[in-house]
């Protein structure tokens, strides 16, 4: 478990999953998240308290209740998130220890003790921090998350919490995450299958003594910047860290005819099974990137388009160059780079995912063994 606790009442805002199955605890962080505020969010992981029906959701409130209790604030700001195995009823007496356990010892543990803490198939913690110039002022946007399966996009795709000492308004607050999650947990893939799970959530408690950062402030950009950053590079993380991955894949489409369009292109591309195979087994098939981007339901048009794999023209203008085994070359590297250019506009898009192994097959086969 790990607890995450504003000494001051902060502005808070979220992003949740799509999928029409929602875990208890969305439900419950959907309906607070309305205030803007937020004191604690105490998080367990190894029990998704999914598809548990009105008991799950009696778990859940108790388990903010219970913070809230010990931390002496308001249980309408305090927020509850749970990962793990999908129907299974919470063990809500090893949960009020836990509680009991990090609030009695608040300020003993960091960042990175709070990213293992919220580990499922992960194999290695994720945090991020960046320092951000306001005025004469210095603050800090630092955030962690979780994910390695189960990953696609459409809100957040796993869970992630940010933390910022700069003091924001939550109407500012929320149109930044909501661009930061758009630009970066949005466009990151590793199977397709979008959890029950999913949460993006900030607070930001004004620490730092500035003036609250407002929409149409000069200083909102560059926070926003900030913030995305941070969050682009956990994406990365979640990405380099698929379940049985050993590359991590950046599809870039651009050329195309709207932004719109080239993040579609590129997620089924990044979604490709056949794509991700080849990449693991450093095969330079750019034929199965041509079907997938043909595929895809945007505009394409053969003979303009232009296929990079590291940077290496495999397939230009509609001919192939014969250049495969420089390309085979690159591909062996852990980071690989698909670049598809359409020649149609000037939309572009990235998206991350990684390669396809036998390792995420073992690790789905014996999930809930």
């Amino acid at each position: 478990m790990a607890l995450i606790y504003s000494a001051r009442i902060a502005s808070a805002a979220a992003t949740f999953t799509t999928n029409k199955v929602k875990a208890a605890p969305v439900w419950r962080a959907m309906k607070n998240i309305r205030s803007g505020k937020a004191r604690a969010i105490v998080v367990n992981a190894g029990n998704a308290n999914a598809c548990t029906g009105w008991q799950g959701m009696r778990d859940a409130d108790e388990m903010s209740r219970l913070t809230a209790v010990a931390l002496d604030v308001p249980d309408k700001y305090v927020y509850s998130s749970s990962t793990g195995v999908i129907g299974v009823k919470m063990p809500m007496d090893r949960v009020a220890k836990g509680v009991k356990d990090m609030t009695s010892s608040l300020g003993s543990a960091g960042i990175k003790d709070a990213a293992r803490a919220i580990m499922t198939t992960d194999t290695f913690p994720k945090y991020v921090a960046r320092k951000v110039k306001v005025g004469s002022a210095e603050g800090v946007i630092a955030g962690f998350a979780k994910g390695a399966g189960m990953i696609a996009p459409n809100m957040a795709t796993m869970l992630c919490f940010l933390m910022t000492d700069i003091a924001v308004e939550p109407r500012a607050l929320k149109a930044a995450l909501r661009d930061a999650v758009e630009r970066s947990f949005n466009r990151v893939t590793i199977d397709g299958d979008r959890s029950t799970n999913d949460t993006a959530l900030i607070m930001a408690n004004g620490a730092i003594g500035n003036k609250p950062i407002g929409v149409g402030s000069s200083r909102y950009k560059t926070f926003a910047h900030a913030l995305e950053e941070v969050t682009y590079e956990l994406s990365k993380m979640i990405a380099s860290d698929g379940e049985g991955a050993t590359k991590l894949i950046e599809v870039e489409v651009k050329g195309a005819s709207s932004v719109a369009e080239a993040k579609r292109g590129a997620l089924r591309v990044a979604n490709s099974m056949l794509v991700k195979t080849a990449i693991y087994g450093n095969d330079p098939n750019w034929g199965r990137i041509m079907a997938a981007i043909g595929s895809s339901g945007i505009e394409v048009k053969e003979e303009k388009t232009d296929v990079f794999l590291g940077g290496v023209g495999v397939f230009l203008r509609g001919h192939v160059t014969g250049a495969e085994n420089e390309a085979r070359r690159k591909l062996k590297k852990k980071e690989v780079k698909i670049t598809i250019d359409l020649h149609l506009g000037r939309g572009k898009a990235t998206v991350l995912t990684c390669d396809l192994t036998e390792g995420y097959i073992k690790e789905n086969a014996e999930y809930t063994s």
